[in-house]
């Protein structure tokens, strides 16, 4: 059977709901997050900017519109530019998404060479896909060909002992707290070298 379970695992994660609609940008926020974010006080913000530290207070408490002489003063102060107050970059965004899998909580996918246990669930929309894996696969012969799908992966060794096989380089024996970064668009596969079956975690990156 062709071994096409990662790739599958990551279709699976991507099934979300509608697009989130954005919110009005809230000046007064914005410009509390960038001083904070740069671990300012009122005081040393608006001296930065040449601003009277009442005159940021009232911005920042949405009490007052600031002139764009202001504002270019809040710009330059902050180091960014006057676009950058009311268009703040997606990642600047803290959503404060947590998901916790208990040992053993996590949904098991199984076939032939692996046994997959994915993990962080709860949360749609993830940038990185994690899954803890048994390595059942003994050979490189148990696979139709090589595993590849989009993306980057990290692989930690839990334990056992595993070879990692991959496409341009030579076999890579990796033992309990070695680990590897990879391209998954190249051709790769892992066994267990152990007489246990070995157990990693994987990590890989979906955006």
């Amino acid at each position: 059977m062709k071994e096409t379970l990662p790739g599958n695992l990551i279709r699976i994660s991507r099934q979300d709901g509608a697009e989130e609609q954005a919110e009005p940008l809230n000046l007064g926020e914005r410009v509390r997050e960038l001083r904070k974010g740069r671990g300012w006080t009122l005081e040393q913000a608006a001296k930065q900017a040449g601003l009277a530290r009442s005159t940021l207070s009232k911005i920042e408490n949405g009490q007052m519109s600031p002139t764009y002489e202001a504002l270019k003063k809040l710009a330059v102060g902050l180091q960014i530019s006057v676009p950058q107050l009311f268009t703040p970059p997606q990642r600047d965004q803290i959503s404060g998404r947590l998901a916790v899998t208990k040992a053993g909580d996590g949904t098991h996918h199984a076939t032939t060479t692996y046994e997959h246990e994915l993990l962080g669930e709860a949360l749609s929309k993830k940038r990185m896909l994690p899954y803890r894996a048994r390595i059942r696969a003994r050979s490189v012969e148990e696979f139709d060909g090589w595993v590849r799908h989009d993306g980057e992966e990290f692989l930690y060794v839990l334990t056992g002992v595993v070879r990692l096989f991959t496409e341009f380089y030579e076999p890579i024996e990796m033992r309990r707290g070695d680990s590897a970064y990879y391209d998954a668009t190249m051709g790769h596969n892992v066994v267990s070298v152990s007489d246990e079956d070995a157990t990693i975690l994987w990590v890989t990156s979906l955006a």
